[in-house]
């Protein structure tokens, strides 16, 4: 029996994903939750499992590619657990172009939208993991028809490991970019395949005829520039690959007139100069995608959403440095990663245990104003793809120690980009810490949702007023954004000033619990 997984929603209303990288390939036999692929959300890269245990017959999406959620990816063979064979499963196969099931159609309830059969067959559901139901509006699985990659394309993207299983092709799997003609199943949906040119060493100038040439986006737009029909440049990288020194060498010289101001020696492979004539990119060009846009869009709604107030504290932060330090020699606190963002984590929590006000939300579509009788602290975190949010759940129930693991697990996960998509909903309130930059104070942009975020500056030291004399003392300097609609300035003040207080006196928090 085939049946079709289709990429489900990831995370809290995301609409597409990118596909990373496949871990399998054509062929290839899986068991149930196996990791299949790696796909990058809005929010996070995330890997997914398989639906089913059988044998992978098609990937319909190359990796780079962005799919919509509810669209098919891959397609499997696997067992009949109704007691049919795959070939009585599938009698209609035979009358349809190209072997295609017809009439395809999901289940009813509780279908999650990943597998498909024969209209009127009862059809399982299968027990995946982490994956709620994703279904088509009409209920039909409709698959997305795809456009064959660009001619050189496979060739340089990682999915030639993808379409050809290790050792001996079998049925199903595709070989030297092309599909084996009647080599899969019966019914089987088997993505086009773009066809791998074969190496392109023209005795003449330019591409052949009806191919389109061979070259890399910045060298196009350096032709484009210059005038220069690429068809009429001969390439001398690899596979007929057009460079930017066979588009120079063609114009004549090497000369380029708008850049030749900032000309910069090339690096090959091994690290040498390739040659006088080649020059810096002007621009560098990056699609906004995947975590940056999703960031992007967020912080444009929360700032344009939410009245921002800032409120700054400097605070004489030594007690809290010296019994930072006195924490690390300590036995009990040995082996654990204990920080100045730590100490600032917890005063934010037990802060918060007096001022309720600044962990609440306000919820336009119901008009009410939601206080939270838990915190989920959510963490600012700096990451190749971007700044993501990720929070510790229930935080205010966690010890010191608790806490620091919490923290050190956190930041770790979200800078190898393993941060899953639970991790980063539901957050109640932030920290971000600006002071590992050198940064003393700023002005936060709340995490959507959320009323209050902190920022943390530097620890620097600073002369200040110590009983009565000039000292110096290390200093931090406190940042406090929140909404105006729901935090009024008393409250915000109050909280940043308590804040501040455990800092400066730790022992005052015996006070406040």
């Amino acid at each position: 029996m085939i049946k079709e997984f289709r990429l489900p929603d990831l995370g809290e209303g995301l609409t597409e994903s990118e596909i990373l990288s496949w871990k399998v390939g054509v062929g290839d036999t899986v068991s149930l939750n196996q990791v299949i692929a790696e796909v990058e959300t809005a929010k996070a890269v995330v890997e997914l499992p398989s639906p089913f245990a059988g044998v992978i017959t098609a990937l319909h999406e190359q990796p780079g590619t962005i799919v919509e959620v509810g669209k098919p990816i891959v397609s499997f063979e696997v067992a009949d657990d109704g007691g049919e064979s795959p070939s009585a499963a599938r009698p209609a196969a035979a009358d349809t172009q190209g072997g295609r099931a017809g009439s395809a159609a999901s289940s009813g309830t509780g279908s999650t939208g990943a597998e498909t059969a024969e209209a009127g067959t009862p059809t399982r559901q299968p027990n995946l993991v982490g994956y709620g139901a994703v279904v088509e509006s009409s209920g039909r699985p409709v698959r997305r028809p795809r456009a064959l990659a660009a001619p050189g394309a496979a060739a340089s993207a990682p999915a030639a490991r993808t379409f050809a299983s290790a050792g001996t092709p079998s049925a199903g799997t595709v070989s030297s970019g092309t599909a084996s003609a009647g080599a899969l199943p019966a019914g089987t949906v088997q993505a086009p395949v773009a066809p791998v040119p074969e190496p392109h060493v023209p005795e003449t100038r330019g591409a052949p005829a009806g191919e389109r040439p061979r070259s890399t986006p910045p060298v196009r737009k350096l032709a484009k520039d210059l005038g220069v029909e690429l068809a009429e440049v001969k390439g001398s990288g690899p596979d007929g690959l057009i460079t930017r020194d066979d588009v120079l060498d063609f114009v004549g010289g090497g000369e380029l007139p708008a850049a030749a101001e900032y000309p910069t020696p090339a690096r090959d492979g091994q690290g040498t100069a390739a040659g006088a004539g080649a020059v810096r990119e002007r621009e560098i060009r990056t699609p906004i995608k995947g975590v940056r846009k999703f960031t992007a869009a967020a912080m444009v709604a929360s700032a344009f959403t939410a009245p921002h107030v800032t409120e700054f504290l400097t605070v004489d932060v030594t007690p809290a440095m010296d019994l930072l330090a006195r924490l690390k020699a300590s036995n009990a606190f040995a082996g654990y990663k204990l920080t100045p963002l730590t100490l600032v984590a917890k005063a934010v929590l037990i802060a918060l245990r007096r001022n309720p006000t600044l962990n609440s939300r306000w919820d336009d579509a119901s008009q009410e104003i939601v206080q939270f009788n838990y915190v989920n602290l959510g963490i600012a975190a700096a990451t190749p793809r971007g700044l993501t949010v990720p929070n510790i759940k229930d935080a205010d129930t966690l010890s010191l120690t608790e806490l620091s693991e919490a923290l050190t697990g956190l930041t770790e996960t979200a800078r190898a980009g393993k941060t899953s998509p639970a991790e980063l909903s539901g957050g109640t309130i932030s920290i971000t810490n600006i002071g590992v930059f050198g940064i003393d104070a700023g002005t936060p942009i709340l995490n959507p949702g959320e009323a209050a975020i902190l920022a943390v500056g530097a620890v620097r030291k600073a002369p200040w007023e110590y009983r009565g004399e000039v000292a110096l003392r290390q200093a931090m300097t406190l940042s406090l954004s929140f909404d105006h609609r729901l935090v009024d300035g008393e409250q915000g003040s109050r909280f940043l000033a308590d804040v501040g207080m455990i800092l400066a006196e730790p022992g005052m928090v015996l006070t406040m619990i």
